[in-house]
Protein backbone atom coordinates (compact mmCIF):
# COMPACT_ATOMS: atom_id res chain seq x y z
CA UNK A 1 0.00 0.00 0.00
CA UNK A 2 1.23 3.67 -1.04
CA UNK A 3 1.89 5.96 1.67
CA UNK A 4 1.73 9.23 0.53
CA UNK A 5 2.69 12.16 2.42
CA UNK A 6 -0.44 13.11 5.12
CA UNK A 7 -1.78 17.18 4.85
CA UNK A 8 -3.43 18.00 8.18
CA UNK A 9 -6.02 20.20 8.39
CA UNK A 10 -6.10 22.08 11.70
CA UNK A 11 -8.79 24.78 13.35
CA UNK A 12 -6.37 27.46 12.60
CA UNK A 13 -6.07 26.96 8.87
CA UNK A 14 -8.85 28.46 6.52
CA UNK A 15 -7.90 26.76 3.58
CA UNK A 16 -6.12 23.55 2.04
CA UNK A 17 -4.82 23.52 -1.22
CA UNK A 18 -4.68 20.88 -3.16
CA UNK A 19 -3.45 20.33 -6.75
CA UNK A 20 -5.71 18.19 -8.32
CA UNK A 21 -3.74 17.77 -11.65
CA UNK A 22 -0.62 16.80 -9.97
CA UNK A 23 -2.83 14.23 -7.43
CA UNK A 24 -4.14 13.02 -11.05
CA UNK A 25 -0.54 12.60 -12.04
CA UNK A 26 0.69 10.07 -9.02
CA UNK A 27 -2.98 8.16 -9.50
CA UNK A 28 -1.81 7.68 -12.85
CA UNK A 29 1.28 6.32 -11.72
CA UNK A 30 -0.20 4.35 -8.86
CA UNK A 31 -2.82 2.73 -11.64
CA UNK A 32 -0.03 1.64 -13.81
CA UNK A 33 1.61 -0.17 -11.00
CA UNK A 34 -1.73 -1.83 -10.33
CA UNK A 35 -2.64 -2.67 -13.74
CA UNK A 36 -2.15 -6.59 -15.07
CA UNK A 37 -2.40 -7.58 -18.87
CA UNK A 38 -6.08 -8.26 -17.54
CA UNK A 39 -6.74 -5.69 -15.53
CA UNK A 40 -10.47 -3.78 -15.92
CA UNK A 41 -10.99 -0.21 -14.21
CA UNK A 42 -14.22 0.77 -13.03
CA UNK A 43 -14.99 4.91 -11.93
CA UNK A 44 -17.27 5.31 -9.20
CA UNK A 45 -19.76 7.97 -10.65
CA UNK A 46 -18.92 10.84 -10.57
CA UNK A 47 -15.61 11.70 -9.55
CA UNK A 48 -14.08 8.74 -10.06
CA UNK A 49 -15.61 7.83 -13.51
CA UNK A 50 -14.38 11.15 -14.40
CA UNK A 51 -10.62 9.97 -13.52
CA UNK A 52 -11.39 6.45 -15.28
CA UNK A 53 -12.59 8.22 -18.22
CA UNK A 54 -8.79 10.13 -18.16
CA UNK A 55 -6.72 7.08 -17.11
CA UNK A 56 -8.36 4.92 -20.15
CA UNK A 57 -7.38 7.89 -22.24
CA UNK A 58 -3.77 8.00 -20.53
CA UNK A 59 -3.05 4.80 -20.38
CA UNK A 60 -4.55 3.67 -24.40
CA UNK A 61 -7.29 1.49 -23.40
CA UNK A 62 -9.03 0.82 -25.68
CA UNK A 63 -12.62 -0.72 -24.11
CA UNK A 64 -14.89 1.87 -23.21
CA UNK A 65 -15.28 2.81 -19.71
CA UNK A 66 -16.54 1.44 -17.12
CA UNK A 67 -18.92 3.45 -14.49
CA UNK A 68 -20.28 2.20 -10.73
CA UNK A 69 -23.11 3.40 -9.63
CA UNK A 70 -23.71 3.14 -5.32
CA UNK A 71 -27.42 4.51 -5.78
CA UNK A 72 -29.05 1.27 -5.10
CA UNK A 73 -26.69 -0.26 -3.01
CA UNK A 74 -26.39 3.05 -0.34
CA UNK A 75 -27.81 2.45 3.75
CA UNK A 76 -28.76 5.98 3.58
CA UNK A 77 -30.70 5.49 0.30
CA UNK A 78 -34.22 6.79 2.15
CA UNK A 79 -32.65 9.79 3.10
CA UNK A 80 -30.74 10.35 -0.18
CA UNK A 81 -33.13 8.88 -2.93
CA UNK A 82 -31.98 8.27 -6.53
CA UNK A 83 -29.57 10.53 -7.59
CA UNK A 84 -29.49 11.75 -10.96
CA UNK A 85 -26.39 9.97 -11.67
CA UNK A 86 -25.17 7.76 -14.29
CA UNK A 87 -26.24 4.12 -13.53
CA UNK A 88 -23.64 1.36 -14.05
CA UNK A 89 -22.08 0.26 -17.06
CA UNK A 90 -20.07 -2.28 -16.89
CA UNK A 91 -18.05 -3.23 -20.23
CA UNK A 92 -16.69 -6.46 -19.33
CA UNK A 93 -17.17 -10.00 -17.49
CA UNK A 94 -17.23 -9.56 -13.84
CA UNK A 95 -16.74 -13.03 -13.15
CA UNK A 96 -12.96 -13.56 -12.36
CA UNK A 97 -11.78 -10.36 -13.40
CA UNK A 98 -9.34 -8.37 -11.53
CA UNK A 99 -10.99 -4.95 -11.05
CA UNK A 100 -9.31 -1.30 -9.91
CA UNK A 101 -12.55 0.73 -8.54
CA UNK A 102 -11.61 4.55 -9.19
CA UNK A 103 -12.75 7.02 -6.55
CA UNK A 104 -12.24 10.19 -6.31
CA UNK A 105 -12.04 11.20 -2.20
CA UNK A 106 -12.46 8.09 0.18
CA UNK A 107 -13.86 9.35 3.57
CA UNK A 108 -16.37 6.93 5.52
CA UNK A 109 -16.06 3.63 3.26
CA UNK A 110 -19.75 3.71 2.71
CA UNK A 111 -19.88 4.48 -0.92
CA UNK A 112 -16.78 1.33 -1.51
CA UNK A 113 -19.30 -1.04 0.49
CA UNK A 114 -22.18 0.21 -1.93
CA UNK A 115 -20.23 0.01 -5.19
CA UNK A 116 -18.77 -3.80 -4.05
CA UNK A 117 -22.42 -4.83 -3.55
CA UNK A 118 -23.37 -3.59 -6.89
CA UNK A 119 -20.03 -5.52 -8.45
CA UNK A 120 -21.12 -8.81 -7.12
CA UNK A 121 -24.81 -8.41 -8.66
CA UNK A 122 -22.78 -8.43 -11.77
CA UNK A 123 -20.94 -11.49 -10.67
CA UNK A 124 -17.81 -12.84 -8.97
CA UNK A 125 -14.22 -10.74 -8.92
CA UNK A 126 -11.51 -12.31 -8.93
CA UNK A 127 -9.89 -9.16 -7.40
CA UNK A 128 -11.18 -6.11 -6.42
CA UNK A 129 -8.79 -3.07 -5.20
CA UNK A 130 -9.33 0.46 -4.58
CA UNK A 131 -7.17 3.30 -6.07
CA UNK A 132 -8.33 6.79 -5.05
CA UNK A 133 -7.58 10.37 -5.77
CA UNK A 134 -7.26 11.75 -1.94
CA UNK A 135 -8.13 9.55 1.38
CA UNK A 136 -9.18 12.02 3.68
CA UNK A 137 -9.56 9.68 6.33
CA UNK A 138 -12.49 8.74 8.99
CA UNK A 139 -13.75 5.42 8.12
CA UNK A 140 -16.81 4.10 9.52
CA UNK A 141 -16.12 0.75 7.74
CA UNK A 142 -13.01 -1.14 7.21
CA UNK A 143 -12.28 0.03 3.45
CA UNK A 144 -8.58 0.97 2.61
CA UNK A 145 -7.23 2.56 -0.63
CA UNK A 146 -4.42 -0.12 -1.93
CA UNK A 147 -3.46 3.64 -3.68
CA UNK A 148 -4.22 6.83 -2.57
CA UNK A 149 -2.29 10.04 -4.15
CA UNK A 150 -2.59 11.97 -1.31
CA UNK A 151 -4.20 11.48 2.17
CA UNK A 152 -5.71 14.49 4.30
CA UNK A 153 -7.55 15.35 7.36
CA UNK A 154 -10.21 17.49 7.48
CA UNK A 155 -13.07 17.92 10.03
CA UNK A 156 -16.02 16.49 9.40
CA UNK A 157 -17.94 19.13 9.16
CA UNK A 158 -16.27 19.69 5.45
CA UNK A 159 -16.73 17.85 2.34
CA UNK A 160 -14.36 17.80 -0.48
CA UNK A 161 -15.08 17.10 -3.95
CA UNK A 162 -13.52 16.86 -7.40
CA UNK A 163 -14.61 18.90 -9.81
CA UNK A 164 -13.92 18.85 -13.49
CA UNK A 165 -13.65 22.00 -15.62
CA UNK A 166 -15.10 22.52 -19.18
CA UNK A 167 -11.28 21.59 -20.44
CA UNK A 168 -11.61 18.59 -18.93
CA UNK A 169 -8.57 19.57 -16.13
CA UNK A 170 -9.38 18.68 -12.45
CA UNK A 171 -9.80 20.74 -9.06
CA UNK A 172 -11.31 20.37 -5.45
CA UNK A 173 -13.83 22.86 -3.76
CA UNK A 174 -13.66 22.03 0.10
CA UNK A 175 -17.52 23.37 1.66
CA UNK A 176 -19.13 23.25 4.93
CA UNK A 177 -21.52 20.19 5.49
Amino acid sequence: MNSPPTAPLTPSTTSLVLDAEALYRELLRGVRSLMGPQTQLAGITSGGAWLAERLHQDLGLAQPVSVLSSALHRDDFAQRGMAMSAQTQLHFDVNGADIVVLDDVLYTGRTVRAVINELYDYGRPGSVRLAVLVDRGGRQLPYAADFAAARISLPSSQVLALARADDGRFHFAIKEA
